[in-house]
């Protein structure tokens, strides 16, 4: 193939979530044809897992400025600016309006899984004319065939969502997880307390961090009205302090009320805490789960709530050259500056395409993927990188590198812990709009209960 045949193809994106989609909004902006492909049925389908959750970040903070361009020209108004909405409102409102604006809908393709992505006719080991070869993506539909697509680069913006980190303390899934998760004891990562079995029921959540947080916080609310509600709360921190986050500091108003509230349920008995807990097993019984730790203690409930974190899904890129850190698993570059164990959002320095860029040239990894296994994500972040890796894509070396950012200090994200714990700094205080997950966790992932972080979803 000709560099200009090459330069024909489209850029693929993977993952329609809110960064895929700005991505896609930039890039047409820069006269790049984009190319979204998303697993789910829908754009935004990882949303709509926990669109049950409020994020702890205003509209103000979840908007990417080219994706408001393109709905403005179809007559959209944006929402109230500091509004908190729920997962199920930044779909509704605004990524179902923005793929279906007529620039995007016909360029996103649902139920369009990438399950491999490699260089068409090399393998991982061959170098020569490496740079110069498009990418072929293995695409995997939901009616069961497979197909391969051509681009000149790739952004993977496809979240950590469907990859939460495992509950044993040592990296690996506890012996008897597996069959707890099988025997529906153990949940997904961000449930409606409201909707689901935990009316009466003893439960435990797992997890230091704010999706953690906000789920003790929806089972206490729940166990007011709901008499036999009991909550427990594990974490393997030696104290609370973190999670408790930085109250008045916090210039994300919902993030720094979650920490107050938390540490009155926690004070006035509404939630048993266990800290230093480290899940060494877990034995299934009867409609209950037994729950071990390594210092000999045990807990026996009815359901078990993880809210340990994700890990991005590298195996669809084993045929790509990365480098990455070898701690959180993002970009090499990247790594350093948004360590959890020194790092939280609001201390994370700008970054864009010449941090993520990896040795195979044009391949970037952006929104919650490219933090890895770090929990500090926020929507923003994501915004900007997909701006500067479209800019760079173009060629246009200056806009790319004018990279700035300003995300909202707080006590909770800020590296350090004060011995005044009325100023502690959180633990994975951003989520991704993760989810969790993102932590809005969200995962981070992505913060639930009724005020979450912008969290870990697709893209």
């Amino acid at each position: 193939m000709t560099a200009a045949s090459k330069e024909s193809l489209p850029v693929a994106v993977i993952g329609a979530g809110p960064v895929g989609l700005a991505a896609a909004a930039h890039l047409l902006e820069r006269g790049i044809e984009p190319l979204v492909l998303e697993a789910g049925s829908t754009a935004g389908a990882a949303i709509r897992e926990w669109g049950h959750v409020r994020v702890f970040s205003t509209w103000r903070y979840n908007l990417d400025a080219a994706a408001v361009r393109l709905l403005e020209s179809t007559g959209w108004r944006a929402p109230r600016p500091t509004a908190l909405p729920y997962g199920h409102e930044l779909v509704s409102d605004y990524l179902e309006p923005l793929a279906a604006t007529p620039q995007l809908r016909g360029r996103i393709r649902t139920g369009a899984r990438v399950v491999a992505v490699t260089r068409q006719g090399l393998d991982k080991g061959r170098s020569q004319g490496r740079d110069q070869a498009p990418f072929l993506l293995r695409v995997k539909h939901s009616n069961g065939e497979a197909a391969d697509v051509l681009a000149r680069a790739v952004i993977d913006a496809s979240g950590t969502w469907t990859t939460p980190a495992p509950l044993g303390s040592s990296g690996l899934p506890a012996p008897g997880e597996a069959e707890a998760r099988s025997a529906g004891l153990i949940t997904g990562p961000l449930p409606d307390v409201t909707a689901g079995s935990f009316a009466g029921r003893r439960t435990l959540v797992i997890g230091s961090g704010h999706s953690a947080a906000n789920m003790v916080l929806d089972l206490a609310r729940l166990a007011r009205t709901s008499p036999g509600t009991e909550v427990i709360w594990a974490m393997r921190a030696a104290a609370p302090e973190r999670a408790f986050g930085g109250g008045d500091a916090d210039q994300l108003p919902a993030r720094g009320q979650l920490g107050a509230r938390l540490r009155t349920a926690v004070d006035t008995g509404a939630v048993r805490l266990l800290t230093g807990f480290h899940t060494t097993g877990i034995h299934t019984g009867d409609g209950t789960v037994t729950v071990h730790a390594g210092d000999g203690r045990r807990v026996e409930v009815e359901r078990v709530i993880p809210a340990t974190g994700f890990r991005p899904d590298l195996s669809l890129l084993a045929e790509l050259r990365l480098d990455l850190d070898p701690a959180v698993e993002a970009p090499r570059a990247l790594g350093p500056l948004i360590d959890p164990d020194f790092h939280s959002c609001g201390t994370v320095p700008p970054h864009g395409a010449g941090i993520l860029a990896q040795p195979e040239k044009d391949f970037y990894l952006a929104g919650m993927k490219s933090y890895g296994r770090a929990p500090t994500f926020l929507m923003a972040t994501g915004y900007e990188q997909v701006r500067s890796i479209a800019a760079a894509l173009a060629g246009d070396t200056n806009a790319a590198e004018a990279v700035e950012l300003q995300l909202p200090e707080t006590g909770v994200c800020s590296t350090g812990i004060p011995a005044d714990d009325s100023a502690a700094t959180g633990d994975a205080c951003c989520g991704s709009p993760r989810p969790v997950p993102v932590s809005i966790g969200f995962a981070t992932g992505l913060e639930h209960g009724r005020t979450a972080g912008a969290a870990p979803l697709s893209g």
